[in-house]
């Protein structure tokens, strides 16, 4: 009796155990199932789903040193649907401009940040714009602009797409394949708000769009337009002072400060993908910028050569293949002077030893000193074993073709443009058959720039600007020869860092050091690392690979430097094995 009751309770406790598995199990299920609906519901704008924000401080404060004061901001006040404007922002744009506190004003100035725009005006037009804007939402195909109309407002786009068009009700944005898009950063009428003329363009909601709006009265009334002005005399004494524009007339060089505005682009920004197809002129009136080009070395012979010749030494003979005709024994010569920087100093020892015993009154020759009496500084250039059989997968040896893996591209920097110069002109007045319709991307180092359309500007162009600009030109390198230069650093880089491994790091260990968890790196070397050695591992990598759009070609992985088989560096500088021997 006493064992069937003990059954009777386990079986009991059994079912209770199994039912709360269950219930766990379905509290689990509902919840997974509420998250998916959560997220699959966050695009529409009816439910208005907004995610509170998890975060530990969610007000933080830092010190302006150039305000001399401390900012602090409360991210809880301007959480929203990712892209939309925060309710809470919407609040402050919908008091008038008298009642928006100064801190509610720095708020806004701070959110407004985001806009490119806006970020472009001086500190005082970020704080009287962030005054005055007032909020607004409209729908697909409604006009914005219609052209032939006086201009009462300027607008900021915050989300979402306008097309700009000739036509008055803009139906010709949603027929064309290529329409002249504006979207989030950009601004647009401006400057018919300040010369009170009549709008040019028709401009079109495309899709639901999110605008700040200024308008004429609030833009008078708080003296946006004195700040604006200076800002444009601002630009008309950097033109005024360009030897180009010496020749014009006060008139003609202010239509060209209508024409542009300046945009701020800080470090390591994009100006522009390929500013040779660009619409633009680009003056660069403050910083410089670089002018970087994307290099496809699968497409170079110069990389070809390379690897066979890395080839070469690891396998420790000549490789015949019908691509390359000259003898592998002279590229292996010529590979070996180019790469490491070997210098015999023995003649420079064998010189000082001629003057030493000059001076003691002895007589030098070859026949009184012996080849065992001269130090043995350097013996044979490179004593490697003879290496077995290993298979590379960079190149099939018996068709010569390039792996897939091993065709890879780097940016190579070509040209930088300091203040005062112009980009966008080196070629305009050459025919298109002398045009150089490479790719050319303009990346910012810090940098201020003025853009103008060129057709609006050749319009102003005069003959004495014709001949200036005829001058004016450029030649960039070729695509080889900037693979060659870069072949020609990567081989002193790895040279480099061998040399610095074999001589430094072994004397900067200690006899023991305690293990220590490795830090977390956002990129590593790897991730930018092409490894010749490696490419036939299946394994996947644990690191980003980057890839680099190209026009009409599908993406290139980029790299910045590729290690390759090679002898040891006591082999290449066998100095290094001799005592008392410097380098």
């Amino acid at each position: 009796m006493m064992r069937r009751h003990m059954v009777d309770h386990t079986w009991q406790l059994l079912k209770k155990e199994v039912g709360l598995y269950q219930l766990t199990k379905d509290i689990i299920i509902m919840s997974r199932v509420c998250k998916m609906f959560r997220q699959g519901l966050r695009g529409f704008r009816e439910y208005q789903i907004i995610e509170t924000a998890h975060r530990k401080h969610p007000i933080f404060s830092f010190w302006d040193k150039k305000k001399q004061g401390r900012i602090t901001f409360d991210t809880m006040d301007f959480i929203a649907e990712k892209g939309h404007f925060p309710p809470r922002a919407i609040e402050i744009t919908q008091k008038r401009p008298a009642w928006r506190t100064e801190e509610e004003i720095q708020d806004l100035c701070n959110l407004l940040q985001a806009l490119d725009s806006f970020r472009n005006y001086n500190d005082t037009l970020q704080l009287l714009l962030a005054k005055v804007v007032r909020f607004e939402r409209f729908g697909r195909r409604r006009v914005i602009i219609k052209r032939g109309q006086r201009g009462n407002s300027f607008y900021f786009i915050y989300l979402g797409k306008v097309a700009v068009t000739e036509d008055e009700d803009g139906s010709s944005a949603f027929l064309d394949p290529h329409p002249t898009l504006l979207q989030k950063g950009c601004s647009f009428g401006e400057m018919a708000l300040l010369s009170s003329s009549v709008r040019r363009a028709t401009v079109v909601c495309m899709e639901e769009t999110e605008f700040l709006v200024v308008d004429k009265e609030d833009f008078y009334a708080n003296k946006l337009d004195v700040e604006i002005e200076r800002d444009a005399h601002d630009r008309f004494k950097f033109f005024r002072k360009m030897d180009l524009f010496r020749s014009w007339s006060k008139e003609k060089l202010w239509q060209l400060v209508t024409m542009g505005k300046v945009e701020k682009f800080s470090f390591g920004q994009l100006i522009s993908r390929d500013f040779l197809e660009s619409a633009m002129v680009m003056f660069v009136c403050k910083g410089s910028c670089e002018i970087l080009r994307l290099i496809d070395l699968g497409n170079s012979p110069s990389y070809y050569k390379w690897i066979w010749q890395h080839l070469e030494i690891l396998h420790n003979k000549p490789l015949k293949t019908h691509i390359f005709e000259p003898s592998p024994v002279e590229r292996f010569k010529e590979f070996q002077i180019k790469s490491y920087p070997i210098q015999d100093f023995s003649s420079l020892k064998l010189l000082h030893l001629q003057k030493a015993w000059e001076k003691q009154g002895t007589n030098f020759s070859m026949s009184q000193t012996s080849v065992i009496d001269l130090p043995k500084t350097f013996s044979s250039k490179i004593k490697s074993k003879r290496a077995h059989s290993i298979k590379c997968s960079a190149i099939d040896i018996k068709s010569g073709q390039l792996a897939k893996e091993a065709a890879v591209g780097t940016y190579m920097k070509i040209h930088t443009v300091e203040q005062g110069e112009i980009v966008g002109l080196h070629q305009f007045f050459l025919p298109n058959i002398q045009h150089d319709k490479r790719p050319l991307i303009l990346v910012s180092l810090g940098t201020e720039v003025i853009r103008v359309r060129k057709e609006k500007f050749e319009k102003l162009i005069d003959s004495e600007t014709r001949k200036k600009l005829s001058k004016f030109s450029i030649e960039y390198p070729s695509d080889e020869e900037m693979c060659q230069s870069f072949l020609q650093e990567n081989s002193w880089n790895i040279f480099r860092d061998d040399l610095v491994q074999l001589l430094v790091e072994p004397r900067q260990h200690p006899p023991f050091t305690p293990r220590q968890p490795k830090k977390r790196e956002h990129c590593s070397l790897k991730a930018v690392t092409l490894n010749l050695s490696a490419l036939d591992k299946k394994t996947k990598p644990n690191y980003p690979i980057f890839m680099a759009p190209q026009k009409y070609l599908p993406p290139l992985r980029i790299v910045q430097r590729i290690t390759a088989p090679r002898p040891k560096i006591q082999e290449l500088l066998p100095q290094y094995k001799n005592a008392g021997v410097l380098v």
